[in-house]
């Protein structure tokens, strides 16, 4: 019987080779399952749906140009307005359906405070459409 000896001068060294019989076992056993397993999942069932032609229904909100110019006139859609009228105009808007957004055009001498009056109104009456409108081609 060759176990082994009991010599100390022989001493072992590690072995340097990568067994890869145990890993061909499972791809090979993974393999084995998805061709199994592949017919069971593409079985669908037939049903007959009805055929519909429809157009999608887009209800464009309309939107409000609120101006403030640097001598602290406001202007609702091109039209003048007093700073009393503003919280009430903003209240009816933001109580139509769809609610619409609310174009803030604001000259650029227009103090901080003003605009921040009126996000705050709107804020308030719970408008919640607000965009900033500017002018790209202008020359700083």
């Amino acid at each position: 019987m060759a176990m082994g000896s009991f010599r100390t001068r022989y001493q072992p060294e590690p072995v340097a080779e990568i067994n890869i019989v145990p890993m061909v076992d499972v791809m090979l056993v993974l393999l084995v399952i998805f061709i199994v397993t592949a017919p069971l999942l593409t079985h669908a069932v037939k049903i007959d749906l009805p055929k519909v032609a429809s157009h999608p229904n887009v209800a464009r909100a309309e939107h409000i140009e609120f101006a403030l110019r640097d001598d602290g006139e406001a202007y609702w859609n091109g039209a003048r307005l007093e700073w009393a009228e503003v919280e009430p105009r903003l209240a009816a808007a933001a109580n139509q359906q769809p609610q619409p957004e609310l174009h803030l055009r604001v000259d650029r001498r227009v103090p901080y405070e003003q605009v921040a009056r009126v996000m705050a109104a709107a804020a308030r009456t719970g408008l919640t459409r607000i965009g900033f409108v500017s002018d790209p081609t202008e020359k700083r």
